[in-house]
C-alpha cells in the first residue's frame, strides 16, 4: 500500500510536540529525525551499539518529524495537523522555537518508514533496571535488568521519548512486588508490560484507540504476559471496584484534566498515581484538575519541555 510522507521541518525542542500532534492524526507510524538524538545516545555509556551509520550523525539544520497518511484523507489530515500544529506554537507564547515549520509531501511504499525506523532504534536503557529491545535486534540480558521487547510496525510508545521514560522511571520507584497497575492510555502497551515484568500480580491497560489495543495484546504475547495483563478498549476502568497501587497516564495534558474526575475511583488510598505528557504552561490545568479531586502532588519531574507528576490522596 501506498502512503502519503508529511514531513514538517522544526526543532529540537519542539520536535516531540509536532509528533504528538501528528500521533493524533494517524495509526501509521511518527519518525523524528534529530542528530542530538543520536549524539546524545552515542555519549551514553549505558547505550551498546553495534554499528551506526556515519549519515545518521551527519549534520543537519533542522528536525524532520514525519508521518504517514492514507491518500484519500492525507490533504484533509495534512491540514489539520498543520493547523494545530500552529495553534500550539501560539499557545506557547514563545516559550517554546517551533522553527521554520516547512512542510513536505511525497509518496511512499508503505513499508519505507518501518526501515526507517528499524535503523534508528536501538535498545534503550531506561531507570535502574529497564531495557527496551526492538525484536530484531539480539541483545544478552545483563544481571538485575527486566528487558521489554518491542515490535515494529505497531502503535507509538518505545521509550525515547521523554514522557515515556520519566514514566518508567517513576514506575521503578513506586511498584511494589504484587501491586496492582493501571495504565491509562496504554498506547504500545511498554508501561504496562514493564510493571508485569517488574512484579506486579496483575496490570490492566485501556485505551481508545483500536490500533493502540491490538499493538498493547501484542507486545504483552510476545513479552510472555498475556495471562497477567488484561487489555481493554475504552475511555478509561469502566469496573470501579478495581483499584490499583499504581494508576499511570501517559497522555496530554487537556485529555488528563479531562479525565481527573474518573481517575481517583480506581486508585487505592494508599496508591501513587504518576501522571506525564505535560508541557510546563499546561502544568496549572494539570494540578488543578486533580488537586480538586483531593489528591496531593508528591514529586516534580522534568525533561527537556515535559513534565510528569506524582500524586497520592491527602491524608
Amino acid at each position: 500500500m501506498k502512503y502519503i510522507e508529511l514531513t514538517v521541518h522544526t526543532t529540537t525542542e519542539a520536535s516531540e510536540l509536532v509528533a504528538d500532534v501528528m500521533w493524533e492524526h494517524t495509526p501509521h507510524g511518527v519518525a523524528v529525525s534529530d542528530v542530538a538524538d543520536v549524539i546524545a545516545l552515542q555519549r551514553d555509556s549505558t547505550v551498546f551499539w553495534d554499528y551506526i551509520d556515519d549519515e545518521v550523525t551527519a549534520p543537519q539544520k533542522d528536525v524532520l518529524v514525519k508521518c504517514f497518511l492514507e491518500p484519500q484523507d492525507a490533504e484533509a489530515r495534512a491540514l489539520s495537523i498543520m493547523r494545530e500544529i500552529r495553534r500550539r506554537e501560539q499557545l506557547s507564547s514563545g516559550d517554546v522555537c517551533f522553527g521554520t515549520l516547512e512542510e513536505t509531501k511525497r509518496e511512499i511504499e508503505g513499508d519505507d518508514w518501518i526501515d526507517i525506523w528499524k535503523k534508528h532504534f536501538r535498545p534503550i536503557h531506561v531507570g535502574k533496571s529497564v531495557v527496551i529491545v526492538p525484536s530484531w535486534i539480539r541483545y544478552e540480558k545483563q544481571q538485575g535488568e527486566v528487558i521489554v521487547t518491542l515490535d515494529s510496525n505497531m502503535a507509538f510508545g518505545t521509550g525515547e521519548h521523554e514522557t515515556t521514560s520519566m514514566c518508567l522511571e517513576l514506575l521503578q520507584e513506586s511498584l511494589r512486588r504484587g501491586d496492582v497497575c493501571i495504565d491509562v492510555g496504554c498506547g504500545s502497551g511498554i508501561l504496562g508490560i514493564a510493571c508485569s515484568l517488574l512484579g506486579a500480580s496483575v496490570c490492566y491497560l485501556t485505551d481508545i484507540d483500536p490500533i493502540a489495543v491490538e499493538s498493547s495484546k501484542h507486545n504483552c504475547s510476545i513479552n510472555g504476559v498475556s495471562k497477567d495483563v488484561v487489555v481493554a478498549h475504552s475511555n478509561l476502568l469502566d469496573d470501579a471496584e478495581i483499584k490499583g497501587d499504581v494508576v499511570v497516564a501517559n497522555i496530554t495534558a487537556e485529555v488528563l484534566a479531562m479525565l481527573a474526575p474518573s481517575v481517583p475511583k480506581n486508585l487505592k488510598r494508599s496508591g501513587t498515581l504518576i501522571l506525564s505528557g505535560i508541557i510546563k504552561d499546561r502544568l496549572p490545568l494539570v494540578r488543578g484538575a486533580f488537586e480538586a479531586q483531593g489528591l496531593k502532588e508528591r514529586k516534580v519531574c522534568n525533561k527537556g519541555e515535559w513534565y510528569a507528576l506524582v500524586y497520592g490522596w491527602d491524608e
